[in-house]
Order: C-alpha cells, then sequence, then structure tokens
C-alpha cells in the first residue's frame, strides 16, 4: 500500500490547490488534537462518502467507540497513496530512482511541456511523488 505521506506534505498540496473525490481506499487524517495521529480510510463497511447538493460528508458507520457520526470533506485532509500521486502527475512522470548514498534516497522526475526534467527528492518514494506534484500544481496554479 506505500507509506503515507506527511500532513505538511499532505496540507501543502491541499493549500496549492489539489482536490479531492473521495473514494473507497482513500486514506485521511482529521486535522483535530483529539484525533491526533489517527489515519481513517475510506471503506463502504465503515468509513462511507455520502454526496450531496450542500457538499460531501464522510459518515462513520458503526463506530461506537467514539463520538463521530461524521465529518464535512472539507473538515478532513486527504493523505494521497503512492500509486494516486503517481496518477496525478500523468505524463510529466518520467521516472522514480533510489539513490542509496542519499539521506533523502527517492527521487521523481518529472517533465513538463517543452521543459527539461526536474527531480525531486524524498525520504520515501511517496514523499518524492508528493513533492514532485505539489511542484507541478504550484505552478500551474501560481498567478501569471
Amino acid at each position: 500500500m506505500g507509506t503515507l505521506i506527511s500532513e505538511h506534505l499532505a496540507t501543502a498540496l491541499h493549500e496549492a490547490g489539489l482536490r479531492w473525490t473521495p473514494a473507497p481506499g482513500d486514506r485521511f487524517v482529521i486535522p483535530q488534537p483529539e484525533l491526533a495521529g489517527q489515519v481513517f480510510t475510506l471503506s463502504e463497511m465503515t468509513i462511507e462518502a455520502h454526496h450531496y447538493p450542500t457538499g460531501t460528508v464522510l459518515g462513520f458507520n458503526g463506530t461506537t467507540e467514539w463520538a463521530l457520526d461524521a465529518v464535512a470533506q472539507e473538515d478532513a485532509l486527504w493523505l494521497p497513496r503512492e500509486d494516486q500521486l503517481r496518477e496525478l502527475l500523468g505524463a510529466t512522470f518520467v521516472s522514480l530512482e533510489r539513490d542509496p548514498d542519499d539521506d533523502r534516497p527517492w527521487v521523481v522526475a518529472v517533465r513538463e511541456p517543452g521543459g527539461s526534467p526536474r527531480r525531486h527528492r524524498g525520504a520515501t518514494a511517496s514523499d518524492a511523488y508528493a513533492t514532485a506534484l505539489l511542484a507541478l500544481v504550484q505552478r500551474a496554479t501560481a498567478p501569471v
């Protein structure tokens, strides 16, 4: 399933403009002190996305151990999986390499249309993908 990206990287991706359409298998956190360190996974059996005209609500089915029935999507922070990050890079993705001689050994190379490859490092492959995606999203949403 791959390693999780940090909440810091997930927050940076969200703030840069990455949008999430919740689907089964997606992982997320609820950035509240009392839920620190708890990662949730959308599943039709336990946590389900309910789509309404006013927005998406993540419903917690059958959770009796603590009082959380539902949370608005905007109150949850998506932690994209490695495969989702790679898919979001799309045609810009060039390669994933490992450099064991570096403290951030994973390197993702991406190429924007008409540009030369840019390399982005991470402590995990997921972090390298997330860092590359963050750079692309920031460039795409930057004021001209």
